[in-house]
């Protein structure tokens, strides 16, 4: 089980560690401090489970479950010293409600939680693009991938292992990927997972934030109402 931690206190996220360290079968792929931060660990680390906290500055943890909100997301285990959002945390989906400071039976006991809903989550298979590299032919999955950008007659896919060169168009690869797919300008698309932000500059521009990548490429006017409209929702 690959989990997150995401907590605003340095000392609360060494002792999420610590107890961490005592569980079976864990790994902690990451600790970061706040909710952007966290968007952009997902979409790099791809934990199966977040510990949470729920108020950190910015964005904060319940407003982070639920711009994750339908896609796929890893659990969440809220850890928290308020007694007070318990409902709301189920209502976002969570699969547990820590009060801090948290008890090791307690962390475990959410663990076997997570992993007993993760063990019964669907299946789906992933969608792969297909290439040439090198003179051979390679396949990338859909979930490595960080942005499509067309040139004249091929398309450069940029993904967690490099770059890959594909024939089909950005309109066949969103015809064909309509729920994974987004589109920041005519020569661009992006896994909707990737897009955590919009960045607008002083000069009218709007650039994207994505996750796994400090690249920003720029959204047309066109497409960016159908931009925000997917972050409100998640």
């Amino acid at each position: 089980m690959r989990v997150l931690i995401v907590d605003d206190e340095p000392l609360a996220r060494m002792r999420l560690a610590a107890l961490l360290g005592e569980c079976d079968d864990v790994e902690v792929v990451g600790s970061v401090g706040d909710g952007e931060a966290a968007l952009a660990a997902i979409g790099e680390l791809s934990p199966n489970v977040l510990l949470l906290d729920i108020n950190m500055p910015g964005l904060d943890g319940t407003a982070l479950a639920r711009r994750l909100g339908a896609r796929a997301r890893p659990q969440v285990v809220f850890c928290t010293a308020y007694e007070n959002h318990a409902i709301e945390a189920f209502e976002l989906g969570a699969v547990d409600y820590l009060l801090k400071p948290v008890r090791l039976e307690r962390l475990r006991e959410a663990l076997q939680r997570a992993a007993r809903r993760l063990d019964a989550a669907p299946r789906e298979p992933s969608g792969y693009l297909h290439g040439r590299l090198r003179g051979e032919q390679v396949r990338i999955a859909l979930d490595e991938v960080i942005l499509l950008q067309a040139d004249e007659k091929y398309v450069t896919v940029q993904h967690t292992g490099g770059e890959l060169l594909i024939e089909e168009s950005l309109r066949q690869l969103e015809d064909t990927y309509p729920q994974q797919l987004v589109r920041l300008h005519r020569n661009c698309l992006v896994p909707h997972a990737r897009l955590v932000g919009l960045k607008t500059l002083a000069d009218g521009r709007t650039l994207a934030r994505l996750a796994g990548t400090e690249q920003q490429p720029e959204v047309s006017r066109r497409n960016l109402p159908a931009l925000r409209k997917l972050l409100r929702m998640g």
